[in-house]
């Protein structure tokens, strides 16, 4: 099996890639995200994904590198990135209670020894529930998700935030679309039920 390179830091994402009981290697990408105003989000997502991916090509040759990158808009198309600290994140998710908001997840895949790249981006929409401060507070306090796009964690407790979500795989809510990745993949060889 060719080397698996997930060009990540995130330990989320190297918790979902783990559940594919395949061997990878998670390097930090030496790649500066640049989030860009006016820009549709899918392409954007896009864009970062392989970035993270080719700034990778060179310090591994013959590999397959996985890049993803996520980010939510808010009500005028506007990226939002992770808050940082809890009164960003109160911010952020008082803005959001009884609006529905979409998360991009793009996913690039660099076969570094051909430079064919493939990739694909995952939206998936949430509506949080009427939520009062106090609520959102004691939520932000007991989970802590300031390193999270949303300041929430849906693999966690942010569950109870929700009133709503659509889309194909929640795991980029998380951050990697597995669906989309195991699709890319197998398109590269890797079978992972082989």
């Amino acid at each position: 099996m060719r080397q698996i390179i997930l060009a990540s830091t995130s330990p989320y994402r190297r918790q979902l890639f783990e559940q594919l009981q395949i061997p990878f290697t998670a390097v930090a990408p030496d790649y500066e995200e640049q989030l860009g105003l006016n820009i549709d989000p899918a392409l954007l997502v896009r864009h970062l994904a392989l970035g993270k991916a080719e700034s990778l090509a060179d310090q591994y040759p013959d590999a397959l590198i996985v890049g993803s990158d996520q980010l939510f808009v808010d009500a005028q198309n506007r990226p939002i990135g992770k808050p940082g600290n809890l009164e960003k994140a109160f911010q952020q998710l008082q803005q959001m209670v009884g609006r529905t908001q979409t998360f991009y997840t793009g996913l690039a895949l660099l076969d570094s020894r051909t430079g064919e790249v493939s990739s694909d981006v995952a939206p998936f929409s949430v509506t949080l529930r009427p939520l009062s401060d106090a609520q959102i507070w004691n939520y932000l306090q007991r989970e802590e998700p300031f390193d999270c796009a949303g300041s929430f964690k849906i693999e966690g407790l942010g569950i109870a935030l929700m009133e709503r979500m659509e889309g194909e795989d929640y795991n980029a809510l998380i951050g990697l679309p597995l669906v989309k990745l195991v699709t890319l993949l197998t398109q590269a060889g890797v079978n992972i039920l082989d």
